[in-house]
């Protein structure tokens, strides 16, 4: 088992778009005094570096790997610096040997297009529409490169609903299920 101390503890938050990855993983960052890191940031600095839309950016990277190569390459290189929460929507898959626990959080995808209808001030039919534009884009990308199937939920130690549960009760069973993963690490390695 890996170290199991603060400063090398390595946390994956997956997702689909709306799904609260994003707020699940800052909370436990912030709780747990860890560093937080975002692929869908790194993804969104690269097209506003670009100067192209995120739908943009997704086309770019379906004919030029790449771009998720590279982004997924800086979340390994932070996990390996420790001490971190990643959220990203392969970050489970591209942290799999490196993560502590890794966790993904889903919605039914009319909460999801609502929430980023809300975050994003657009209409639901357009949020809905790009949830859709998106999912596909990544299921084709990371498919041809990693060969992943998106929707195998295997690689994950937790799943949480984030329509049932508050951010708050998101948290909670987080910390829980990480409280039982690192008992089981220190017990190991007595």
């Amino acid at each position: 088992m890996k170290d199991c101390g603060k400063e090398s503890l390595v946390i994956a938050v997956s997702g689909k778009p709306g799904s609260g990855k994003t707020t699940l993983a800052r909370d436990l960052a912030s709780y747990l005094g860890l560093r937080y890191v975002s692929s869908g940031s790194l993804f969104r600095r690269m097209a506003e570096r670009l100067g192209v839309s995120l739908m943009d950016m997704s086309r770019i990277a379906e004919d030029d790997h790449s771009v998720d190569r590279y982004i997924d390459e800086e979340a390994r290189n932070e996990a390996l610096k420790g001490g971190v929460v990643i959220d990203g929507h392969i970050a489970a898959w591209v942290l799999k040997d490196i993560a502590h626990i890794k966790i993904s959080v889903v919605a039914p995808i009319e909460v999801r297009a609502s929430r980023i209808a809300s975050r994003d001030s657009l209409s639901f039919e357009e949020a809905l529409n790009m949830i859709k534009r998106v999912e596909e884009s990544e299921s084709r990308r990371f498919k041809a490169i990693y060969g992943l199937d998106i929707n195998d939920n295997t690689v994950f130690d937790l799943i949480i609903n984030t329509y049932t549960f508050t951010p708050r009760e998101c948290l909670n069973i987080a910390l829980s299920a990480l409280n039982e993963v690192l008992n089981r690490c220190a017990s190991e390695s007595l």
